[in-house]
């Protein structure tokens, strides 16, 4: 079956009828009557109207008959023109015209483009058949839809492929960190001096206060009966309220200390024992006032000591402080600094913006207390209320709070962060380093592992020239090559090269299509020439023939175009603080990354002139490269340097190391000992046992959880 269009070309060729196409003919009168007579019509009325005296018919011309072209006869000179004949003759003369025009098919489609051409039926077929031999050929995979009641193709809205197109390179997500006002390090210093004196100065006294109580009730513990004291009520009350009030007035910083963090959202230590210290002071007044309340000795001695501690943490914090601005404001420009990499630690050019924002973070154990303190705040209020109102003894609903929330605010808390700070900061200030508090501290500390470099394990003077031999070659020009090549590559070798060309009155020269090789040595092109520079193993797998008596494991040799020119011979002496800052990373369990240039450095050379344990990374030449080329950048400062050498850039990392292990368990231990104060506490006021949680008994538990905070601060001092 046909399709619709070619039926509707048939049916146009054949003017609707039934017959079939094959069975029609057609001759050049018919086709010109088709489509002539248009033409034909216009042609007859321009003669008609170019005839004197004739009129136009008013009805339709008559089909054109087709006759042989004969001549009209020739009128007379003197006989007037006949306006029939002059109008056969140009009847005739158009006819003639379209006979003409009708022999050649070609050119009547050029001289009347807009009428239809007369096409013959074998010219359609052939068309067909070509035009349908095409679409099957180039028929895709899939065939158009089409519609359901309906022949139309639809058109195809999905491709089966999708086009090949560019790649797109995933952007790298990086991570940006806005630096706000600073202040200047010696402006922090002065501030955190300032603060560290005011509270200093207020602990003696708020110490010896908060003792009082304390030993008034160990010496009537064991049976010592003191006069004014013991057994009379109001005296007792009367003097703990008082001596809380002391103690409060000098730790108001506490108080202070504990609002400010909770307007940044943040529940910490301070708000606890600010808020024991008013439950314990309400209690106090309760006893004098509530004849209902049992007569259990008040909680404010406990209260007094926990604001003695906090003060104290803060105040360490302080000192801590004041000893990092006070290195960090040592110079303007530090020599370097020390920021993170996807790698670990790694030593860059000094800079000093973005320190202040690093080092005011919150610490670690600000945010685990404002994660886990209000549970203990929230379930100390339940707890007391379960234990007084609950049991019907609403005027103990003080006494037992006081007493749940001096168990859920340890001594402890207030010194996770404080005291390992400061013993850090009070280290790392006489080292020549200053690390920017916990988030500079947690983020050098935090891949284990810190890139060294050639300078740092061989610091200037530790490698030494022991001698110089020269092939065929003036020495000047040997020098001449080797200093340019050191300096090119950028090794620990610059400098020792750097002296020897000065004392040879020698000059750098350009070099071209300069390389590294992973064999240890580098190749360039100097002054034409292909020089080639590096150790024996390297010079003999680029087939540079060696003297056979030489026998260097840490020399350089120096060829040109393949020869050898030069062979220095290179002594690395070994340095004390190098191999103490090797040892202080292998306790620490840091492992050092090996980004040397020089080829000489490898680890086997570190074993023979360190001690044997020595373990580090090398990884291939291309991230070697890439490591000591960081090096050279300007990154956010986590620290800073301001002496030369290994080991203070090793005592930064491992002392950050220790801080943040320190914190993070001393944190956790004060957690886990104010959850359980609390649920002790809980458990014996809610039997009503306070002759078992009584003031002394409640501060030795206190006490017993922070010994191994104290043991933990001093021990991240000690490495």
């Amino acid at each position: 079956m046909a399709p619709k269009d070619e039926n509707n070309l048939y049916e146009t060729l054949t003017g609707g009828t039934d017959v079939p196409p094959a069975a029609e003919e057609f001759s050049l009168e018919e086709i010109l009557a088709e489509y002539g007579g248009s033409l034909e019509q216009h042609l007859l009325q321009d003669a008609e109207q170019r005839t004197p005296g004739s009129k136009a018919k008013q009805t339709p011309p008559k089909p054109p008959e087709v006759r042989t072209p004969q001549k009209a006869s020739a009128p007379e000179k003197d006989a007037a023109p006949d306006p029939a004949l002059e109008a056969e003759r140009l009847r005739q003369e158009a006819r003639d015209k379209l006979l003409a025009q009708a022999v050649d098919l070609e050119k009547l489609e050029r001289e009347l483009p807009r009428a239809p051409r007369p096409i013959s039926l074998e010219e359609v077929v052939g068309s067909t058949v070509e035009a349908v031999i095409e679409e099957r050929e180039a028929e895709p995979l899939l065939r158009p839809r089409r519609g359901l009641f309906s022949r139309r193709k639809l058109e195809e809205t999905e491709e089966l492929y999708a086009k090949p197109g560019p790649e797109e390179e995933p952007e790298e997500e990086t991570e940006t960190e806005e630096i706000g006002p600073e202040l200047e390090p010696f402006e922090a210093a002065a501030d955190y001096r300032a603060e560290y004196k005011s509270r200093k100065s207020a602990l003696p006294l708020a110490a010896f206060l908060a003792l009082v109580p304390t030993a008034l009730l160990a010496v009537e513990r064991y049976g010592v009966t003191i006069p004014y004291w013991s057994g009379d009520v109001k005296v007792q009350s009367l003097f703990l309220l008082a001596c809380l009030a002391l103690v409060s007035l000098l730790c108001r910083k506490v108080f202070g200390r504990g609002v400010e963090m909770l307007a940044r959202k943040r529940c910490t230590s301070e708000l606890l024992i600010s808020l024991s210290a008013f439950a314990a002071a309400a209690d106090c007044g309760a006893r004098l006032l509530l004849p209902e309340r049992s007569a259990a000795m008040p909680y404010a001695s406990i209260s007094c000591l926990a604001l003695v501690f906090a003060l104290w943490g803060d105040s360490r914090e302080s000192r801590g402080m004041y000893d990092t601005f006070r290195a960090a404001a040592v110079d303007d420009e530090p020599p370097y600094l020390i920021t993170e990499t996807e790698r670990g630690a790694c030593k860059q050019r000094g800079a000093v913006p973005g320190f202040y924002t690093t080092a005011m973070r919150d610490d670690a154990a600000a945010l685990w207390q404002t994660a886990l303190l209000p549970v203990v705040l929230v379930a100390s209020i339940v707890f007391a209320g379960l234990s007084s109102l609950g049991q019907g003894r609403g005027g103990d609903f003080l006494l037992n709070w006081s007493a749940i929330l001096a168990a859920g605010a340890t001594f402890a808390l207030p010194l996770c962060w404080g005291l390992p700070w400061s013993k850090l900061a009070q280290h790392l200030q006489k080292a020549g380093c200053a690390v920017a508090g916990w988030s500079g501290a947690e983020r050098i500390s935090g891949r284990k592992s810190m890139i060294v470099t050639d300078t740092d394990l061989f610091p200037p003077g530790t490698i030494q020239l022991n001698g110089v031999k020269v092939y065929g070659e003036e020495l000047q020009k040997a020098v001449s090559y080797a200093a340019t090549m050191a300096r090119a590559a950028g090794c620990g070798l610059e400098r020792l090269f750097d002296g020897l060309l000065r004392g040879e009155l020698g000059h750098y020269e350009k070099v071209d299509d300069f390389s590294f090789y992973e064999e240890g040595g580098y190749s360039g092109a100097i002054r034409g020439e292909s020089v080639l520079m590096g150790t024996a193993s390297f010079m003999r797998k680029m087939e540079v023939r060696l003297p056979g008596d030489i026998n260097l494991k840490t020399g350089i040799f120096l060829a040109a175009d393949r020869q050898l020119i030069a062979v220095f011979a290179v002594k690395y002496q070994p340095s004390e603080n190098v191999d103490f800052a090797l040892r202080m990373m292998r306790r620490s369990r840091i492992t050092p990354i090996l980004a040397a240039r020089d080829p000489n450095i490898t680890p086997a050379l570190l074993k023979r002139k360190f001690h044997n344990g020595v373990k580090v990374e090398y990884p291939d030449l291309t991230t070697r490269v890439a490591f000591s080329e960081v090096e050279q950048d300007r990154g956010l400062p986590r620290a800073l340097l301001f002496r030369e050498g290994l080991l203070p850039y090793a005592e930064a990392v491992a002392g950050s190391r220790r801080l943040c292990k320190s914190v993070r368990r001393a944190t956790a231990l004060s957690i886990l000992g104010s959850a359980a104060g609390t649920l002790l506490a809980f458990y014996l006021v809610f039997q009503g046992k306070y002759d078992l949680l009584t003031p002394l008994a409640l501060e030795a538990f206190l006490l017993l959880w922070t010994l191994p905070v104290l043991l933990m601060a001093d021990w991240t001092g000690r490495y």
